[in-house]
């Protein structure tokens, strides 16, 4: 995606058997407790393999996470223009300060350093308050998208004979893998599968224009060498 106001940071760090991953996922209320079973991922994994998943890139990968926070980051560009045009107004004042503050007299001086205290607190606490709304409404795209891919994710290791899933999200040493091959990193199939389930279509980048090198245009030809006397 684009621009952020704020990156998305999910502590979902877990190191966690299938099983106990399929206990802990949130399913959709079934009509019925047949229907429920039905559909319920299997709890009794018997596969004894280890596997690692970037929980956080396989988010903003699937095409669902990449369309919403898309339209997020659009969303808050408004609001992003708004603060940069305030920050641009306390930096003006700052500048004027410095350079005509020793021409002001006591009072204008002190009229100037009171305005941009207080539009520098104001800023501060709505670039604050924009950083906590945008992370908010992240989290709630990621948490969304979570929810679904937790049971889908769970049946791919089972079927697979996974044993163990790690989550790589936060490397080492804030997170539980120091190092890992990509021979078990099953974040592509897991992100691929989930793209298929949802029916989101890929987002639509537009094309990059090539440069193009006008034809007619020849290189200007080598003066010829001169032989300077001995």
């Amino acid at each position: 995606m684009t621009s952020k106001l704020a990156r998305f940071l999910m502590c979902t760090v877990f190191a966690l058997s299938v099983a106990a991953l399929a206990q802990n996922a949130q399913l959709p209320a079934a009509p019925s407790a047949a229907a429920n079973n039905a559909a319920a991922p299997v709890s009794n994994a018997t596969g004894t393999k280890v596997g690692t998943i970037n929980v956080e890139q396989a988010i903003f990968a699937t095409n669902e996470g990449q369309r919403d926070f898309e339209t997020l980051s659009k969303k808050l560009e408004p609001k992003q223009t708004e603060l940069k045009g305030q920050n641009d107004e306390v930096e003006a004042l700052k500048k004027q300060l410095n350079t005509q503050g020793e021409k002001l007299n006591d009072d204008s001086r002190a009229t100037l350093v009171k305005q941009i205290e207080q539009k520098q607190k104001s800023l501060e606490r709505q670039v604050q308050d924009a950083r906590d709304d945008a992370q908010s409404q992240q989290n709630e795209i990621a948490q969304r998208i979570l929810q679904k891919m937790g049971p889908m994710l769970v049946k791919y290791a089972a079927d697979n004979g996974y044993g163990v899933l790690i989550d790589t999200s936060n490397p080492w040493p804030n997170g539980p893998v120091m190092w890992s091959g990509p021979a078990v990193d099953i974040t592509k199939p897991v992100v691929d599968l989930y793209n298929a389930q949802s029916g989101v279509a890929a987002p639509v980048r537009p094309a990059t224009p090539r440069p193009t090198t006008p034809s007619a245009t020849k290189p200007a030809p080598k003066a010829p060498a001169t032989t300077q006397p001995k």
